[in-house]
């Protein structure tokens, strides 16, 4: 990714990657269930339902990036900084904070990205 060499730079492009409602929802289910997962796991004592965070976490993402976004999910080429951004979507949409960021990313209300402010990869 030309320019792009810390996670605030990161940041705005990863919104942009995900600037359909429909793309976030899933995002949001699939984080969700993955923090679920995670605190049931060693509360019920069922190891297996490791297995079963990355297929959460990734399964819901990759649908809504293909069916919806129609893009290709930023996690090939910064996995960290996409997990990263991940959680830090999911805690600025229950804080209220993602409009904002969205607004400030060049992300419209109704899921297109401004052209003068796209970031490209």
């Amino acid at each position: 990714m030309t320019g792009i060499r810390r996670f605030g730079d990161f940041w705005p492009y990863y919104l942009q990657q995900h600037a359909r409602p429909g793309t976030r929802a899933l995002h949001y289910a699939g984080t969700s269930l993955v923090i679920i997962l995670a605190i049931a796991t060693p509360l019920t004592g069922r190891w297996w339902m490791v297995v079963a965070l990355p297929l959460a976490g990734y399964g819901f993402a990759w649908v809504g990036h293909s069916l919806v976004e129609r893009n290709r999910p930023a996690t090939f080429r910064h996995p960290l900084w996409s997990l990263r951004a991940d959680f830090m979507m999911w805690h600025r949409f229950l804080t209220g904070g993602i409009k904002r960021d969205l607004a400030r990313a060049g992300v419209n209300p109704d899921g297109t990205v401004d052209p003068a402010r796209r970031i490209v990869a």
